[in-house]
């Protein structure tokens, strides 16, 4: 006889999700780190990320809470291959797998040199490091702003370097903090600050860094919003962060870069000393210059005073004299040969005008002048008299065809009031038209058309 089947347990899907969870925590370690490349990255307006790490032949869900995504330093993208570490555990709602990243680093590579390559790539393509956009330092430095820490050792080194090269700049701190949480914001807002207070504190300059230290502890200075006020400035700016072998964003970005806050020092200033011996220099090439000038001229001059103006000063003046006699001399004989000359030609005129009687030409012309005169006076008045008689043919002719001329011989003109028109029939007249009628006296009588009535045929 054949044994009744063991019947098996039921589960809801619920349970079954729980065994599962179940399991796998007591199965798999509790924390691991999982290799592979990111594919399908998102990050979700709550911050939290999702993602797939995959290899060669499989794939893993992944998530990374916002918490944990604010911590990493460099861009995750598609394709990049990581470590992530965390843990695997069961999404028991949607009934699926997927590990919980807590920490992710580039694989090959850290995590900071990745983000530092990421974010310099990204603004080289925008043009924050363009040799073109850098400003030119100011020569003479008088009013130095710098963004650092007081408790730095990086100020003391950069007053120091200052003082020693330049004792007559003034510095003005900007105390910030230069690592940690939200140093990069601070930094950033000090650079604008200092911008915005140039004109009033009399800023030429501003140096920008702080002292040696690790990756993580310059990481403030390669922040974006730091990159981008130094970027903005109007004010010069010169980095200078860490030692020699630092590189920071900033550095690239900046107008110029120091290898380190002492070196910063050196760059925003000249050296009093140098400048003293340029200025010697060019003082004992201007004495070498003035004296060169100085014996040109006395050589010029003495030249000068061995010339026979100056052995015998009195002799161009005798001799201009004696020149402006000779003058005189020439001058009085030409006058009196030229009145002479005047003389003579006046009275040949004189004979001439005597000879041509004068007042029996001048009379001759009056009496031409006097006929000349009463012809005009009779062409005239003949020419008056034809005109006035053409007036007043053309003032007859006129007074004839004036139509109220005929109105004297007791005839009258009538005026439709609505066409304006003289009305020459019954065709220019509709009943109920009012007509004006102008007399000869020149009173006018209005009369309202009440019926109109055509003539009898002439052939009738």
């Amino acid at each position: 006889m054949a044994k009744p089947a063991r019947q098996l347990p039921a589960y809801s899907v619920s349970q079954l999700n729980g065994l599962i969870k179940g399991v796998l925590e007591g199965s798999l370690p509790g924390r691991m780190i999982l290799r592979g490349e990111i594919s399908d990255w998102k990050r979700h307006s709550s911050g939290h990320c999702y993602f797939l790490l995959k290899d060669a032949e499989s794939q893993m869900p992944c998530l990374m809470w916002a918490s944990r995504a604010r911590e990493v330093k460099f861009r995750c993208e598609n394709g990049l291959e990581v470590l992530a570490t965390g843990y695997v555990d069961v999404y028991v709602p949607g009934g699926k797998y997927q590990f919980y990243a807590d920490r992710l680093d580039p694989a090959g590579v850290g995590a900071l040199q990745l983000a530092f390559e990421q974010m310099r790539r990204r603004l080289e393509a925008e043009g924050l490091f363009d040799p073109a956009h850098k400003k030119p330092l100011p020569r003479y430095a008088m009013r130095i702003g710098v963004v650092t820490s007081r408790s730095g050792a990086a100020i003391e080194d950069i007053r120091n370097s200052i003082s020693s090269r330049w004792p007559c700049a003034k510095l003005f701190l900007f105390d910030v903090p230069v690592q940690g949480e939200g140093a990069a914001e601070k930094i950033a807002a000090a650079i604008k600050k200092a911008n915005a207070q140039r004109q009033r504190m009399g800023l030429e300059l501003l140096i920008v860094g702080r002292g040696g230290g690790s990756m993580e502890d310059l990481w403030a200075f390669n922040e974006e919003v730091v990159a981008r006020a130094i970027y903005a400035s109007a004010l010069p700016v010169i980095s200078a962060v860490g030692h020699e072998v630092d590189v920071t964003i900033s550095d690239l970005v900046a107008d110029a870069r120091a290898s380190t806050p002492t070196r910063a020092g050196e760059i925003a200033v000249p050296d009093y000393r140098e400048e003293l011996k340029h200025l010697q220099a060019i003082s004992h090439r201007l004495h070498i210059n003035i004296c060169s000038v100085f014996q040109n001229r006395c050589g010029r001059l003495e030249t000068i005073l061995a010339s026979r103006v100056f052995r015998s000063p009195l002799g161009p003046l005798q001799a201009a004299a004696q020149r402006i006699d000779e003058l005189c001399l020439r001058l009085g004989h030409g006058q009196r040969s030229r009145f002479a000359q005047l003389k003579a030609f006046l009275e040949q005129l004189r004979h001439s005008v005597q000879r041509i009687e004068p007042m029996r030409v001048l009379g001759l012309r009056q009496m031409e002048l006097m006929n000349l005169v009463s012809r005009g006076r009779a062409a005239m008045a003949s020419i008056l008299n034809k005109k006035q008689l053409q007036s007043a043919a053309l003032e007859n002719r006129l007074q004839a065809m004036n139509p109220r001329s005929v109105l004297k011989r007791g005839y009258s003109l009538t005026v439709n009031q609505r066409s304006g028109k003289v009305v020459a029939g019954v065709d220019d007249v509709r009943v109920g038209d009012r007509l004006t009628t102008e007399l000869a006296d020149g009173a006018q009588v209005t009369s309202l058309t009440e019926s109109l009535r055509k003539a009898e045929s002439m052939e009738a």
